[in-house]
């Protein structure tokens, strides 16, 4: 028997690599001697490095900025063609970074983002896969295009400081300080929103309050932004205002994409892809996967139903190992997860199951081993 480990990360306790590490740990534990392949997911959040390294290429740390621009370590990925690069922009500018009293997207930037992305750049590669989930920022990526030397300067000439309250002071924008090396360079966004930067279904009003902003926050941040890029618009010939998915990251994708020409790619197809996934389901009798709790969202093209409905297409069942259900298994079933089994045996805390995450996903697919021996 063929089993391919495809699990996503669980948030807060397990990367997608320790999780299809424990994973197979409690399948070889049972005794069934399959043959195991282990494909570590992602969707351009958490894990998307993890996911990308797991086959190869090295860590590259870098001197950066957390959100509130205290000094930082970071890493990105060199993958082993020596001309990509992989850049999880959580890890330098994301909600993991902060403390839960820190959060303020008034005064949070992607700076740091913008310095992980200027180290790739002195790197020499010719493209960069930049994973926008996880942000604690509605800037626009007005921080992360000042560190790559734009200037956006309020009316006075005065360069303007980071963070989402600043962008409404935003009155001309200069470029003369971009490198024309990125014009050489291809910026693929891995992302799976769909949100536009601005409106009712924008950066602001739909992500505002995960990253701290109440209302008054999110009409200061939504006005922001609308100034921000009306100002590309005018000033750039450049309209992003309304591009589907540039609302990803507080808007960061809208801001690469206006300044770096970057383009968004589903970040559960470019890992997929990137790991064989196709190929390696030829020959595969089941698929495995897993996340941190599987809801409403997971339908709409996370990582584990991305690699549910390509087994599905091949006939073949997949079986999800999750951290927690909230959602109508008929409907997972339907879209091509065919059972779902939650890590906790007994009743547990969140605090207590996240501590103990890797033996309970062991012991979870311990069981799943046993039954598969039926």
């Amino acid at each position: 028997m063929k089993i391919i480990i495809a699990p996503g990360a669980f948030k807060g306790s397990l990367s997608a690599g320790a999780a299809a590490a424990a994973i197979a740990r409690g399948l070889e534990r049972s005794g069934m001697g399959a043959q195991l392949t282990l494909l570590p997911l992602a969707d351009g959040g958490d894990g998307t490095l993890d996911a990308f390294l797991a086959n190869g290429g090295r860590r590259v740390t870098v001197r950066t900025v957390d959100p509130l621009g205290r000094p930082t370590l970071a890493d990105y990925g060199l993958l082993p063609d020596g001309e990509t690069a992989v850049i999880e922009m959580a890890l330098a500018s994301g909600l993991v970074r902060l403390r839960p009293g820190e959060l303020n997207p008034l005064v949070t930037s992607t700076v740091g983002t913008g310095l992980l992305l200027a180290a790739a750049l002195e790197a020499g590669v010719r493209r960069i896969i930049i994973g926008v989930g996880g942000s604690a920022t509605v800037d626009g990526g007005a921080g992360c295009v000042q560190a790559l030397g734009v200037r956006l300067l309020d009316a006075y000439g005065v360069d303007v400081p980071p963070g989402g309250n600043s962008l409404a002071a935003i009155y001309s924008i200069d470029t003369s300080g971009l490198s024309p090396r990125w014009r050489e360079v291809e910026v693929i966004i891995a992302s799976d929103v769909t949100n536009p930067a601005v409106g009712e279904q924008g950066a602001a009003v739909v992500y505002g309050p995960q990253k701290g902003a109440g209302p008054h926050e999110v009409r200061v941040l939504e006005g922001g932004l609308r100034h921000f890029f009306g100002k590309v618009r005018d000033q750039l010939g450049i309209d992003v205002l309304s591009t589907p998915g540039g609302g990803a990251a507080g808007a960061l994708a809208a801001g690469l994409m206006a300044f770096l020409g970057g383009r968004i790619e589903s970040g559960v197809d470019l890992a997929l892809d990137f790991n064989g996934f196709d190929a390696h389901l030829a020959d595969a009798d089941l698929v495995i996967t897993g996340e941190g709790q599987i809801d409403a969202q997971t339908i709409y093209g996370k990582g584990p139903m991305g690699a549910a409905r390509r087994a599905a297409a091949r006939g073949i069942p997949t079986v999800a190992i999750v951290g927690g259900l909230n959602a109508d298994e008929a409907t997972l079933h339907a879209a091509g997860i065919h059972a779902v089994l939650p890590i906790t045996p007994r009743a547990m805390g969140l605090d207590a199951a996240m501590r103990n995450a890797a033996a309970l996903v062991e012991q979870a697919a311990l069981r799943l081993g046993y039954l598969l021996r039926l």
